[in-house]
């Protein structure tokens, strides 16, 4: 459910005209519907208020990494979100926005000492560990900071989530976590570790799931092993899901199981673990609440179909050249006539492919589109490949709108960089 709709002929986000940002701020543009954030927040909340002990409920900690805006950011922490980081930027993006350091989870592969001290400088509420190297680093430096540091192990279970190779992160040939079978003995070791206070489990198979059987069978080795190490001595607390729901990219394709679903099945798994569960949710809380516009700059004869060129490319964009995935593409004024088309942007990559032969709205050059569910994993990856300006975000309230990251010129592009004395 997103707040994208047709008002008289014009694509609107809540009540404000895409076209009206775009004659403003100009194109492309990232625009994010203020609503649907609070709407998905909610949806999410619903799904699994009551589930997991504990005072407090169930701790829904957005995946900062699908979308790190400060505006969306603090949004979602006036709704009560806490926030699962992975570098020491996203801690200092998710503290800048309100978000309380106790209600942050720090996971990754590739924590640096660095961050460490400043993830417990701050009293992040919990270190998911993704290897014994890892948890002997942290000790080392917990005991150095006269600190201690609550921690979980973040599992790999083996099992394949059934999503693109990229995005899924719960197979024995992954990077992440440490191996099922391994984990009783790193637990041991970590409860010998100073400064380490053992207290969760934690695991996540992979991004955009559109079928909850995989997590399912992970949560069922999570419970068994969660029984294990309570039997060795271990308090275990916390049961840190993970995220990776998916959302409607292509409305063609069945739907992704619902927030509802999920929360049924995972009071199912989890009956009886006597934790507190932690959710990592991302893409379905922001996925459908961020569009890209963008103009089209000409029409070129193709082959088979005509080249729509557009002023948005794959340093805007990138999912469709890194996984081939499906953005929706809509004019901004539809004028009711359809046709089969490629959309490319302006980056001297054939990669820079949005869409091969699609059936879309027929545009001409001037015209608007705009790349629907682009709120995840979308404006976070952009670069300024090609010395392409990294794209604006504008936030939708209701009737009124802001620029919450402007447009850099190349000119300040230009002064970041150094010549060093020997060449001028």
């Amino acid at each position: 459910m997103d707040h994208f709709t047709l008002r008289d002929g014009a694509l609107h986000a809540e009540d404000v005209a895409l076209d009206a940002i775009a004659d403003a701020v100009g194109t492309p543009v990232y625009v994010y519907s203020n609503a649907t954030l609070r709407h998905h927040v909610q949806v999410m909340r619903d799904a699994v208020t009551g589930l997991g002990v504990g005072p407090d409920g169930p701790l829904i900690a957005f995946a900062v990494k699908a979308n790190p805006n400060g505006a969306v950011l603090a949004t979602l922490a006036r709704e009560g979100l806490g926030a699962d980081v992975v570098s020491g930027g996203e801690i200092a993006r998710a503290v800048a926005a309100g978000i309380p350091p106790a209600k942050m989870v720090f996971s990754g592969v590739g924590k640096t000492a660095d961050e460490m001290r400043q993830a417990l400088a701050v009293g992040v509420g919990q270190f998911n560990l993704e290897s014994e190297a890892e948890a002997e680093m942290l000790s080392v430096v917990a005991v150095a900071e006269g600190r201690t540091a609550a921690v979980a192990y973040r599992i790999n279970p083996d099992v394949d989530a059934g999503t693109h190779a990229k995005i899924s992160t719960g197979r024995s040939d992954n990077k992440f976590g440490i191996p099922y079978a391994a984990a009783p003995a790193a637990y041991t070791r970590a409860a010998a570790l100073p400064g380490l206070h053992v207290q969760g489990v934690a695991v996540h198979i992979g991004s955009q799931l559109t079928d909850l059987a995989p997590l399912e069978a992970a949560f069922d080795r999570i419970g068994a092993l969660i029984a294990t190490l309570r039997g060795a001595g271990h308090a275990i607390t916390t049961a840190d899901l993970g995220g990776g729901l998916g959302v409607p990219y292509d409305r063609s394709l069945p739907a992704p199981p619902s927030p509802a679903d999920y929360g049924v099945m995972v009071a199912r798994a989890t009956k009886g673990w006597d934790t507190r569960l932690i959710f990592e949710p991302g893409r379905v809380i922001v996925g459908n609440a961020g569009a890209l516009v963008a103009t089209v700059i000409r029409l070129k004869d193709g082959v088979d179909s005509p080249f729509v060129i557009v002023d948005a490319a794959m340093n805007d964009l990138l999912r469709p050249s890194l996984y081939d995935a499906w953005h929706d593409i809509r004019a901004t004024r539809p004028n009711g006539e359809t046709a089969a088309v490629n959309v490319v942007g302006p980056v001297c990559e054939s990669g820079d492919t949005f869409a091969t032969a699609r059936i879309m709205d027929a545009v001409a050059a001037g015209d608007r589109v705009a790349f629907m569910t682009a709120g995840a994993y979308a404006a976070a990856m952009a670069s300024t490949y090609n010395s392409r300006p990294l794209t604006p975000e504008v936030l939708v309230d209701g009737d009124r709108w802001a620029v919450v990251r402007a447009r850099e010129p190349i000119e300040a592009m230009i002064a970041r960089e150094q010549i060093p004395d020997w060449l001028v």
